[in-house]
């Protein structure tokens, strides 16, 4: 799956009402029960040493690092921002 549909989908499920969003967790908590998922490498920090701002989308690199961090996907962020 790419990021974009994956960041399109997760756009599409915030415009949802609660209990659909219910809906939808149920449903996706019901599918990956039966799948085997297989951990990403972890990173490490000297892997973004250097690393050019025009390739986190403006993004501060720190900013960055501390949102992997905290499970979030800035990532998508930056395509998103890109594919505009």
């Amino acid at each position: 799956m790419s990021n974009k549909l994956l960041y399109d989908l997760m756009a599409q499920a915030d415009k949802l009402e609660p209990d659909q969003q219910l809906q939808l967790i149920a449903h996706l908590a019901q599918r990956v029960r039966h799948c085997e998922i297989t951990p990403k490498p972890r990173h490490n920090i000297k892997e973004f040493r250097g690393i050019a701002p025009n390739l986190l989308g403006g993004m501060d690199a720190q900013e960055y690092v501390s949102r992997m961090r905290r499970g979030e996907f800035p990532e998508l962020e930056i395509e998103a921002r890109k594919q505009k």
